[in-house]
């Protein structure tokens, strides 16, 4: 597949899910990437950073016009660790943690949102601070995501040859059989 056709499909789904999720400038939107899977192998067996760069950029392109920070998860060699800009770190009082991830320790993705984030910070967690992201080829977000996350349908279901889950969170409900809730946070 084309570089240029798997930045077209990264750009698409990163700018429906923050129109799905009603994101706000600000927000975090956590994004995990297995570029082995878009290629069709199998996950952490092919990592290419030619292919993480084109999702990244992608996906970059969409976030960045819209004022919303990335937070580039690393593989499990680095306990998904994220990728982060120091301002996102600040913002979100996480904790820096030391170290640069590597195609083959951290994953192309993760490496790419590195050398590309103009002041990268490395993070242990996003303390569930994201309000939304893509998983993209399997590699696990929820755990970085607001409570409560609920699955996102969009109408892409792959980048590449990986299969795209998508999520969102929605403010918890609280109450009981009385209670009234907004419509509009569902």
């Amino acid at each position: 597949m084309e570089l240029a056709v798997i930045r077209e499909q990264a750009a698409q789904a990163a700018e429906a899910v923050c129109g799905a999720a009603q994101l706000r400038a600000g927000d975090l939107f956590v994004v995990g990437c297995s570029s082995s899977e878009v290629c069709g192998e199998k996950i952490g067996t092919h990592s290419s950073v030619e292919v993480a760069e084109a999702v990244f950029d992608g996906i970059y392109a969409v976030l960045h016009d819209k004022n919303i920070y990335l937070a580039a998860q690393c593989c499990e060699h680095l306990n998904r660790a994220l990728i982060v800009e120091r301002a996102a770190c600040e913002r979100f009082a996480l904790e820096e943690v030391n170290v640069v991830p590597q195609p083959k320790a951290g994953g192309s993705f993760a490496t790419t949102a590195y050398r590309r984030f103009a002041d990268p910070a490395a993070v242990e967690n996003l303390k569930q601070s994201a309000s939304a992201g893509m998983d993209i080829g399997g590699t696990l977000i929820g755990m970085h995501i607001k409570p409560v996350v609920v699955p996102l349908r969009i109408g892409m279901k792959k980048v590449g040859e990986a299969t795209l889950i998508c999520a969102r969170r929605r403010p918890k409900f609280v109450g009981g059989s009385r209670a009234v809730y907004n419509e509009a946070l569902l």
